[in-house]
């Protein structure tokens, strides 16, 4: 089904002349000659999504070596577990074995912390066949550093195992993944740059680039950056990771300010205290002021983009204490010309100091982070976690009646990593589906509804399920497929009253030629 949707031209008039940035519209598309699926970007075009050689041999090899983290997951994909089954069955390999040996002797007890650094080399090196530090002269962060003689084990192992034949069979599922953030991504730096008032993708020389990995544990985003390059690096998730990839695009576009105006911030440094209070805060935002500052404009930014106020409230709890003065700074910005990059000493001049004291004083903090905790995969579960889970899902389903989508978002991905169930699974597919259709994202909403009657729903999940894929499918003219949604919604025995009768009024006249509608 081909969904379309229309922007009002309201919104169109109201963004400014378009940046020339955008997401190479050949990504995923493979060309002859191309080393280790880099691409190099035109002078026009200097973002790209890709997958990348060097990163799908290093994340081969640590699955092969004994890394499982979430293999179990929903979420995870299936690459995954058929390139560990072919790789099984080399594992009388000598290349194998010494990789087993080096992650053995390397192993950190957190899986998340040991993803983190094997992603860090990978994005310090070439591809295939020597696997060697593009710049040898680089001081290398300490994540890469602590494994380091990990190349000559990757350069056996690509070879003896014949890693070139499983890399090209996984292209067309790289591709497909690329294909999918395309467009969300490339409406996100549009609408970056569009606020930034960038003309460029951000500073001469440097470069912001999108990896999407297949063999890592799911609902990753991990950025790095090193020198003049700027990496996101995202794995399968049930939803698209579009907000984090353009929250580290923002950090690609603003770093550099923070940086080149720290003497303007650090005339405002009398308010790091109140951060120090802050118990969800990372350390580092509390021993920098200047990035603590960074971060809360990048947040201001989102709020301001996303018509957010909520978000601001929430930046604060945790600790971003000057994202409500970057706010507002920002509406002022919004109502001239110039450049963000050109004002940002604007923004910083324009804290007042007593107004912010006077802010802060009475703030509660959260105690205790928001975000998923990512859990290993094959633990077994005491009853009291799934109850634990169930209540989760309770939370998802009241952040969506009160219409805070991020939120409800966030707690519905966690209800899948926290529980095998898949009645709940259901259900949270459900919610994020739901979501999507409201923000105005219908196609994912389709998967999502499918994706949820999939996994054992409850009657009244199903039946909603149903309803909403017929109305779907009524939107985009797609009449026998509504009516056989009509119809599979009214064959639920435990359909709520309110889906009998919708469906029923549906068989009769179409959802989209309705008066409202």
């Amino acid at each position: 089904m081909r969904f379309e949707i229309c922007f009002t031209a309201g919104l169109l008039a109201a963004m400014p002349v378009l940046a020339q940035t955008q997401i190479a519209p050949t990504a995923g598309v493979r060309q002859p000659g191309q080393l280790g699926g880099r691409r190099v970007a035109s002078s026009n075009v200097q973002d790209q999504i890709d997958s990348n050689q060097a990163l799908f041999t290093v994340l081969a090899a640590i699955n092969a070596a004994g890394y499982d983290d979430q293999i179990d997951s929903v979420s995870t994909h299936p690459f995954r577990r058929t390139l560990r089954t072919q790789l099984a069955a080399l594992s009388n390999l000598n290349s194998i074995y010494e990789l087993k040996r080096f992650f053995r002797d390397h192993r950190l007890k957190d899986p998340r912390a040991e993803l983190s650094r094997y992603i860090s080399y990978a994005l310090l090196i070439d591809g295939a066949p020597d696997f060697r530090y593009r710049d040898s002269a680089m001081l290398r962060p300490a994540d890469a550093s602590s494994i380091e003689g990990l190349s000559p084990l990757l350069a056996a192992f690509y070879k003896e195992a014949n890693l070139e034949s499983m890399w090209q069979q996984a292209q067309p599922l790289y591709d497909r993944m690329i294909a999918e953030y395309h467009e969300p991504v490339s409406r996100a730096v549009l609408q970056a740059n569009s606020y930034l008032r960038n003309s460029t993708s951000g500073y001469l020389g440097r470069r912001f680039q999108i990896y999407v990995d297949l063999l890592g544990a799911p609902n990753q985003v991990q950025t790095r950056s090193y020198a003049d390059d700027y990496f996101v690096v995202v794995t399968p998730s049930a939803e698209l990771q579009t907000d984090s990839i353009r929250h580290g695009y923002l950090h690609y576009l603003v770093d550099p300010l923070g940086i080149k105006f720290s003497e303007n911030i650090k005339e405002k440094q009398a308010l790091r205290d109140y951060a120090m209070g802050a118990p969800t805060l990372d350390e580092s935002y509390k021993d920098d002021f200047t990035l603590l500052t960074t971060e809360s404009v990048i947040k201001a930014v989102e709020a301001r983009m996303d018509r957010s106020p909520a978000k601001i409230e929430q930046a604060l709890k945790e600790g971003y204490i000057v994202t409500p003065a970057m706010a507002e700074q920002l509406a002022i910005y919004e109502k001239q010309d110039v450049a963000l990059r050109l004002y940002f000493p604007n923004l910083v001049k324009g804290i007042n100091l007593k107004t912010e004291e006077k802010r802060l004083a009475g703030v509660e903090f959260l105690s205790e982070r928001t975000s998923r905790v990512v859990r290993p995969a094959g633990v077994v579960r005491a009853e009291a976690e799934v109850e634990g889970a169930a209540k989760t899902l309770a939370d998802a389903d009241r952040a969506y009646a009160d219409r805070d989508l991020d939120r409800a978002k966030t707690i519905y991905l966690r209800v899948i990593e926290e529980t095998p169930e898949k009645t709940l699974h259901a259900k949270s597919y459900y919610g994020l589906a739901r979501i999507s259709v409201l923000q105005r994202d219908p196609e994912t909403g389709d998967r999502l509804f499918r994706r949820a009657l999939e996994l054992d729903p409850d009657d009244e999940t199903k039946a909603w399920s149903f309803l909403y894929l017929a109305r779907l499918a009524d939107s985009q003219g797609e009449r026998a497929e509504a009516i056989e949604h009509y119809r599979a919604a009214l064959a639920v025995k435990g359909a709520p009253e309110t889906v009998r009768q919708a469906s029923e009024k549906g068989l009769r006249d179409a959802y989209a030629t309705r008066p409202g509608n």
